[in-house]
């Protein structure tokens, strides 16, 4: 579903710049904002949450689909946690859905999907476990590191069920804006992964803002 932000770009209290293979962390309070934006177009963003109250309960992709009835996250999706309590809200999408089924990209995975030459690459997990080891004070470690969001990448279902990860639908400029519902932590790898589609085989920028409520 295709829904326009009423949020002015001015009004932000913060925006960052998320280099492409780089992490972003930072708790998002109840009632802010946070837009995830694609600068460039065709750049997957890994992202989990965690409630930063317990961060034992986060996203949980399971509770989501059932609540939802729908295997793609737009608009008007609550995202729910593992306690099925409202996470956030996607209140505004210009991409039109988002993947939860395909996770993320890791060393392991890479090495299985296109070679022993990939071992070396960088991958979404990395980003992951190097922002918990540069910011305990969050308490998360490599075991925290479960369902994520692929904001912007396309993971179409096939009829028998498969997953396939296909071009990308997003486009320079487009974003998903969600609005917390619990204070968040927000844990995004900028993804590298150069071995299929999700990014166009071109890593690229995003850019992350936050509005109060």
């Amino acid at each position: 579903m295709i829904r326009a932000s009423v949020l002015h770009t001015d009004d932000c209290c913060f925006r960052q710049v998320v280099p492409a293979g780089d992490y972003f962390v930072q708790t998002i309070r109840q009632g802010q904002t946070l837009r995830i934006l694609d600068l460039e177009g065709n750049q997957a963003a890994d992202t989990l949450f965690y409630s930063a109250a317990n961060p034992t309960e986060r996203y949980s992709a399971i509770d989501t689909i059932r609540e939802q009835g729908n295997v793609y996250l737009t608009a008007g999706t609550t995202l729910r946690s593992t306690e099925g309590n409202p996470m956030l809200e996607i209140v505004a999408d210009t991409c039109g859905r988002h993947d939860t089924l395909g996770g993320a990209c890791a060393t392991e995975s890479n090495t299985v999907r296109y070679g022993l030459h990939t071992q070396c690459m960088h991958a979404c997990r990395d980003s992951w476990m190097l922002a918990v080891a540069e910011h305990d004070e969050l308490g998360l470690s490599k075991r925290d590191i479960t369902h994520n969001i692929n904001f912007f990448m396309n993971v179409p279902v096939t009829p028998e069920g498969g997953l396939t990860f296909a071009d990308g639908i997003s486009d320079a400029g487009k974003y998903v804006e969600l609005e917390a519902k619990m204070d968040v932590i927000v844990l995004i790898s900028n993804c590298p992964q150069l071995n299929n589609p999700c990014n166009a085989y071109n890593p690229t920028p995003i850019e992350v803002l936050v509005w109060n409520p």
